[in-house]
């Protein structure tokens, strides 16, 4: 019977058994962990069986897959055994060389890759301990609880980041007392010849503050108003030169505060017109509108808002068409249909909003000497940024011990992982230790399938060997076609 593959060496020796190549080769497992100290690395006292004249003698020590070890017989291309006459000595094809140097390349290419990856996804389950090393370790259970707390630690703080996030989307305002301070100052005419003023004059100064702790950084005061517009007797000073006015620009300069310095010997009442710088903007309602949201001054978003929980309350979308509100008889008289759509809202309700109302604060300018009020005091609210605003914008921008965390992450990954391979050669040394003969053969029945896959054979050389291979039912078939093939090549 012809020999089946490239095999040209002699036929085994069935009195050989392949235990002997095994314990020859010290049972060494390339990738399996290394055995304590302690523990011999080889079982080379073991005697070697006594061969047939002519066989090889088996090698061992070399690589085996990825369990260690050899098989015996040659190995795939190898000289060292006469072959038969007329037969050349096997080598492999070049194509085949280029083939597998190019796979080999590819492998560790894909290899490198992945534990860049892997390094760089390092995931929760990663810290997990298996259970059979809980089981082992009963200890163990203590590092599970700091996990499932570090998760919802962290699930908390995700939560709480996201949230953050949303809010400072929108404006967090905090209303504070604004103290207005308006004084005035009168200086006489002195009579001639003295280094004075010959005209008598006065100067109004208008200065505030915020009622708020020492030490906080201090605003400026203009810093709170669009404009501000001082009015004066206009029988006094003339239809021309009675209103003073300061209107913000981009590049206008804060100040804290202003002064007006006008000629004049009697007293002057004035009107101040101060127009609060909302942000973001605010509006007045029409009146109208105002009553029937309970709304006066708001932001824009706040009185669609308003609009839109009155709508919702009062059941005044179409149960049909949901694009259209029905309007009731209040908002037929504010926006003067029946009907309307919910895109027209924004175009209706821009006539409807008006600047908001400046602040108006009545002054007299006194000159008289003898008159000691010459400082009024008002308080306003102002809307300012809340402080703790600030310190979300830094909670989500800090990186604060990030790279500690980091390292700390990465000591435990390959914590986890030295336990684990720990625990695979406790496996392995308890298997050994309890069924020598049982491990020694399941570990060559793992060695021949690694060879297998390495070496591309096909068929069960172990089978091939006995005599009730060749007596199966398909064999007469098997070979009547390779006769057949053989002569229609001839």
């Amino acid at each position: 019977m012809a020999s089946r593959g490239s095999f040209t060496g002699p036929p085994m020796n069935p009195s050989m058994s392949p235990m002997n190549v095994g314990l020859a080769a010290g049972m060494r497992m390339q990738g399996m962990p290394q055995p304590p100290g302690g523990y011999p690395r080889s079982m080379s006292s073991v005697p070697q069986y006594p061969q047939r004249p002519g066989m090889p003698s088996s090698r061992v020590g070399g690589p085996m897959g990825s369990m260690g070890g050899q098989l015996p017989g040659p190995s795939y291309g190898s000289s060292s055994i006469p072959m038969r006459a007329g037969m050349g000595p096997p080598s492999m094809d070049a194509s085949r060389k280029r083939f597998l140097h190019h796979q080999h390349h590819q492998q560790q290419q894909e290899a490198l890759g992945g534990l860049r990856r892997g390094a760089k996804r390092r995931k929760m389950a990663d810290k997990v301990l298996p259970q059979r090393i809980r089981d082992l370790v009963p200890e163990s259970q203590a590092y599970m609880d700091l996990l499932a707390f570090e998760r919802k630690l962290d699930q908390t703080i995700a939560r709480k980041r996201m949230e953050i996030q949303e809010a400072i989307k929108k404006p967090i305002m905090q209303k504070r007392k604004l103290r207005i301070y308006i004084s005035n100052t009168y200086t006489p005419s002195k009579p001639e010849g003295e280094e004075a003023e010959k005209v008598s004059s006065w100067e109004l100064r208008v200065e505030g503050k915020l009622l708020e702790e020492a030490g906080k950084q201090k605003r400026k005061f203009s810093s709170f108003f669009k404009s501000l517009v001082i009015e004066l007797d206009k029988e006094l000073y003339g239809p021309d030169n009675h209103l003073v006015e300061w209107h913000r620009m981009p590049t206008t300069q804060e100040t804290d505060g202003f002064q007006v310095k006008r000629p004049g010997d009697v007293n002057v009442k004035c009107t101040l017109l101060l127009m609060l710088d909302h942000q973001p903007p605010q509006y007045k309602l029409d009146p109208r509108l105002a009553r029937l949201l309970g709304v006066h001054t708001q932001t824009r978003a706040s009185i669609m808002q308003a609009l839109w929980l009155y709508i919702k309350n009062n059941k005044l979308q179409d149960s049909h068409e949901k694009e259209y509100i029905n309007c009731n008889r209040y908002f037929r008289q504010i926006f003067g249909c029946p009907r309307m759509r919910f895109s027209e809202i924004p175009m209706k309700l821009a006539g409807l909003l008006q600047h908001p109302d400046p602040i108006i604060i009545n002054h007299v300018i006194s000159v008289d000497p003898n008159d000691q009020k010459k400082t009024a005091c008002y308080d306003i609210d102002v809307e300012v940024d809340d402080p703790l605003k600030g310190q979300m914008n830094s909670f989500l921008s800090s990186t604060t011990n990030q790279q500690e965390i980091a390292a700390l992450e990465m000591k435990i990954h390959e914590t986890i992982e030295y336990i684990n391979q720990l625990k695979t050669e406790r496996d392995f040394m308890l298997s050994f230790s309890n069924n020598p003969q049982e491990f020694i053969k399941d570990w060559l029945k793992s060695q021949s399938r690694d060879l297998k896959l390495m070496t591309d054979v096909t068929g069960n050389p172990e089978e091939e060997r006995r005599t009730e291979f060749y007596h199966e039912p398909w064999v007469p078939e098997a070979v009547g076609r390779y006769v057949y093939s053989k002569v229609s090549r001839q």
